[in-house]
């Protein structure tokens, strides 16, 4: 592994084509979260699935609260001390490593994206605390054997030991000729007892024809959304230990009790599953 004052480490790569012509998930997901790192493509895809989708918005934000919920909860109760966050999206702040290095500073984290605009940024705003190491792959998740035996990666973490693999609002977004609960499985199988699924998924239970035609928009340009029901998505976590209070949507998962609005929400509005578990 790297020294502890190798504060940031990312992988160069080529020049690449950002595509701005077409709309692209985790640009989305920046617009919908209200960031700035998109383009005209992705804020009219955005606007598409918000006219489908009323509470598109708030979806991206309980996702990301329980991103940083399921962060605390392994570093500061599991005493997870290592991360490999794939799909990571265009960062925002506090992102994982700022949530789970402020619990323990020494963690390592490693984030990975196939969008070469999140690499662009993540320089800037990877940076780790110095008593641990934040490195970013540009990676596919459907190619996981690239990822777990890529060098950044090998030096930043030890596989040897736990770690956290945490899959948010990525595994829908995967082509239909991919198997994600192969991939899943190709990962989990590459870590030790002891370490952590933590993942969100999109789910058709309670509004299927608004997930149906924000799918058909995303297919129209390119990209995929694959929403799955509750069994569907607790099938990724089979053989594993369920976290209490299991899969839940999102917004019940552990909820902040300071978490302003989280409580408005019933057990339909927010069509996003969230689950944490352990392996053994």
């Amino acid at each position: 592994m790297a020294e502890p004052e190798d504060w940031m480490a990312v992988r160069a790569a080529p020049p690449v084509d950002l595509h701005t012509d077409r709309p692209h998930a985790a640009r989305v997901y920046d617009v919908l979260l209200g960031g700035k790192t998109n383009y005209p493509a992705d804020r009219a895809a955005a606007e598409q699935t918000l006219a489908a989708l009323p509470n598109a918005a708030m979806i991206a934000r309980q996702n990301r609260a329980f991103m940083q919920r399921a962060a605390r909860y392994l570093a500061a109760e599991a005493g997870i001390r290592q991360f490999l966050d794939i799909g990571t999206g265009i960062p925002t702040s506090p992102n994982l490593h700022e949530v789970v290095q402020a619990t323990a500073p020494q963690s390592r984290i490693v984030y990975a994206d196939n969008d070469p605009i999140v690499l662009a940024h993540s320089r800037a705003l990877h940076t780790s605390h110095p008593d641990g190491r934040t490195a970013y792959l540009q990676a596919d998740l459907c190619r996981p054997q690239e990822i777990l035996h890529d060098e950044q990666l090998r030096r930043t973490l030890d596989l040897g030991q736990p770690l956290a693999l945490t899959l948010v609002a990525v595994l829908h977004w995967l082509p239909s000729d991919h198997d994600p609960y192969a991939i899943v499985g190709e990962l989990l199988d590459a870590f030790p007892a002891g370490s952590f699924l933590a993942l969100t998924h999109v789910t058709d239970d309670f509004e299927p024809d608004a997930l149906a035609e924000v799918s058909e928009n995303f297919r129209a340009e390119g990209s995929h959304v694959n929403a799955r029901g509750k069994d569907e998505v607790q099938r990724f976590f089979d053989g594993l230990d369920m976290v209490e209070p299991g899969l839940r949507v999102v917004q019940q998962w552990r909820p902040d009790p300071v978490e302003l609005g989280a409580d408005a929400f019933g057990e339909t509005d927010i069509p996003l599953y969230a689950g944490v578990a352990r392996k053994n």
